[in-house]
């Protein structure tokens, strides 16, 4: 990937790690210019606020079954994936989030 391309896509990368709703916008703002970068970086945002209500619900039913409250921190696993790929994009890298960036 060209650096022309990264700089382009740069700024819808970076609003794709904003919220879910960043993610949908940047989506639909890339079907016209189908940049590779901004491409590259909604698949890793979808993959992290997946993997983050997976993870909420999973703590949920965890802390409801043992009691142990601390366990409700499991639900923050998808805003550190998030924030990792928000770095990534600033960075101007196509680095794969840690646990789910190559999945799907």
């Amino acid at each position: 990937m060209d650096q022309n391309t990264i700089n382009e896509g740069k700024t819808m990368a970076i609003i794709a790690y904003i919220t879910l709703i960043g993610t949908l916008i940047a989506y639909l703002m890339n079907n016209d210019k189908k940049n590779e970068f901004t491409k590259f970086h909604i698949g890793q945002a979808l993959r992290a606020y997946i993997t983050a209500i997976l993870a909420t619900i999973i703590a949920k039913v965890l802390v409801m079954i043992t009691g142990i409250g601390a366990l409700s921190y499991l639900g923050y696993i998808g805003l550190i994936l998030a924030i990792i790929g928000l770095v990534n994009a600033v960075n101007g890298k196509t680095t794969t989030i840690p646990l789910v960036g190559t999945i799907g």
